[in-house]
């Protein structure tokens, strides 16, 4: 089922949701920050820490197989990992990949080096690269056998760090096996489990079906359920809580380009009234911030190009996006980006 609430719902009339327990780290409001590939980089994140709004926010996937090769052979760390020692907590990084040792390897060295809140398992990434081609992701959902194993060594290893994990309905529509691979989960001893409500042959196409992503709770004993998809207002976050048996959420593409969403969400989820979306030229300051940020950790040149698709992201649902989109996709120097975006990035017109 899908969640259609209207924007300006809040709680008032209800009683707002407990915050949410993840082992001994308290995630309060129970609204958590996915994670993304490509977008929930340290300055994405700084850009929503401003804001406010989030519990628990969460760095990109981080692949362990590269993370160890990188430390063996070069001495370094992955981009991913830019900024996670010095942020404020909490924060959760998430790995990836199907080799039990790797992960704990790696998992131990994000709880007792980095110092990281939690670490995340990811079962739930459908992108072939994962799935295929590194039988990872989503594609271990059929085998809960193997993903017992896997969590059990990170959660040893990490300890007493908690461990969570992130799933889908299933891999595909006629095999959703997300409640027997719950139960693995939590008898496992992850500490949370985040159920993205559709299967990996849905990619990111349909609704998210939250209906079976509630049917999941009464077969977890003391571990909480964290729902995920299609959450893009202040509205659906509540109506998620009031309608649903999920004891958090987790907002995820929504928020790119609108990293205030989490603030109003909170708000609303406090009965408070929401407050409005930034004016346009705010909106433009914080696109520009969010710029800076990236250009000062990989040079002008790299970041010019890593900002394109955050630029996108910033002007989606605005009167003349398309316009914009068109040039600012092509720029490669600062001057050009800083060119295009006071020449085309909306201003006073109405948005869309």
């Amino acid at each position: 089922m899908s969640l259609l609430a209207d924007s300006n719902t809040t709680c008032s009339d209800l009683p707002r949701p407990a915050p949410l327990r993840i082992g001994s780290v308290v995630v309060d409001p129970p609204i958590l920050q996915a994670p993304m590939a490509g977008f929930t980089n340290y300055a994405f994140r700084q850009m929503v820490r401003d804001y406010g709004g989030t519990g628990l926010q969460a760095t990109e996937m981080v692949n362990a197989k590269g993370f160890v090769w990188l430390d063996e052979q070069q001495a370094t760390h992955p981009d991913r990992l830019w900024g996670v020692k010095d942020e404020p907590r909490p924060l959760a990084v998430q790995i990836w990949d199907n080799d039990p040792e790797t992960l704990a390897k790696v998992g131990s060295r994000l709880a007792h080096e980095y110092r990281v809140s939690v670490v995340d398992i990811n079962f739930g990434c459908p992108v072939r690269q994962v799935t295929q081609r590194a039988h990872s992701g989503s594609y271990l959902l059929q085998f809960p056998a193997r993903m017992g194993e896997i969590i059990e060594r990170v959660v040893r290893a990490c300890e007493p760090t908690p461990v969570t994990a992130k799933i889908r309905l299933g891999c595909t529509r006629d095999n959703q096996n997300a409640i027997e691979v719950a139960k693995v989960v939590e008898a496992s001893g992850a500490a949370a489990l985040t159920v993205h409500g559709r299967t990996a042959q849905d990619m990111f196409k349909g609704e998210a079906d939250w209906d079976k992503i509630s049917a999941i709770k009464p077969h977890l004993k003391n571990i909480p359920l964290i729902g995920n998809g299609d959450l893009s207002t202040p509205g659906q976050v509540v109506e998620a809580f009031q309608r649903y048996a999920v004891d958090g959420v987790m907002i995820a593409r929504a928020c790119l380009g609108r990293p205030w969403l989490f603030a109003q969400a909170a708000a609303a989820l406090r009965g408070e009234p929401i407050p409005p979306d930034p004016v346009l030229e705010q909106q433009r300051a914080v696109m520009l911030k969010h710029y800076e940020l990236i250009v000062q950790r990989f040079g002008e040149q790299k970041g010019t190009l890593l900002m394109r698709k955050y630029a996108c992201c910033y002007a989606q649902g605005k009167h003349g996006a398309r316009h914009f989109r068109s040039h600012v996709a092509n720029v490669s120097t600062r001057d050009e980006f800083l060119r295009i975006v006071a020449d085309h990035f909306p201003r006073d017109l109405p948005q869309e």
